[in-house]
């Protein structure tokens, strides 16, 4: 019987996530519309439907975040933020606590989830192909181009894809090329517990309290090519020195014993 309460309860949830999500980005799309000709419009309208729909999907999908999130990030811009990513859950979390003014950065396979991708791909953000070295240096000098321009944050997730068991993967270089470029702070957010609320490769989620740690922002003004994979590995490390054990990079532990 608590097997099947457990499965309604589960299916109840994922039903009222598509409930919400659909008809609000309905509404979205003629105001993408509308501002089409103006990016910065576009962008700050896509803070506006993030923070709706984040706060919205959160809630729905059972996750407990602490407060005050929102708060700490807008004290901070503009910066650069990097996070984590393990989950589905990640994507609402940062477009909900994403300060308005911050431009969003998403793989291009995003612009096919439905609803979702289609809005994502009008509202101004950027969709990067790290599947081709030369489309997504293209991309990252587009997002410099926009921050130098519009004064605005950029959020990233400098792994690149979805860990599929919550640990730590790799960090890219391409938000340390941004920081080069623009010498915004990069601020650290540590998100624990995200995949045990929505696993990758699952539609379905489960309520979990999940753990958002801001660090301190992290200065670039002095940063340099040269010591370029120096910065990404420090700031690797700081992330896997904040997350729990079942999260941190299984090199990172055999290396600290």
């Amino acid at each position: 019987m608590a097997c099947f309460l457990d499965f309604i309860a589960v299916t109840l949830r994922f039903l009222a996530c598509w409930a919400y999500l659909v008809p609000i980005s309905a509404c979205f799309f003629p105001v993408f519309l509308v501002l089409f000709p103006s990016r910065r419009l576009r962008i700050l309208a896509s803070n506006v439907y993030g923070q709706m729909t984040g706060r919205v999907m959160l809630f729905l999908s059972g996750a407990t975040i602490p407060p005050g999130v929102r708060r700490k990030l807008s004290a901070t811009q503009p910066a650069i933020f990097i996070s984590n990513h393990t989950s589905y859950l990640d994507i609402f979390l940062g477009i909900w606590a994403a300060p308005t003014g911050t431009l969003g950065t998403a793989k291009r396979e995003t612009a096919l989830i439905p609803f979702l991708g289609q809005l994502y791909a009008l509202s101004g953000n950027v969709l990067i192909d790290r599947s081709n070295t030369r489309d997504a240096a293209f991309a990252l000098r587009g997002i410099v181009g926009l921050i130098r321009r519009l004064r605005i944050s950029v959020w990233m997730w400098p792994e690149g894809t979805r860990s599929s068991d919550g640990r730590l993967l790799p960090f890219k270089r391409g938000f340390a090329h941004i920081a080069l470029a623009t010498r915004l702070p990069i601020v650290p957010i540590v998100v624990i517990n995200a995949h045990r609320c929505w696993p990758r490769g699952r539609a379905y989620t489960r309520p979990a309290a999940v753990d958002v740690c801001i660090l301190p922002p992290v200065p670039t003004t002095n940063w340099a090519p040269e010591t370029l994979d120096l910065h990404v590995a420090e700031l690797h490390a700081l992330f896997a020195a904040h997350l729990p054990d079942d999260q941190k990079p299984r090199s990172f532990i055999s290396g600290s014993r």
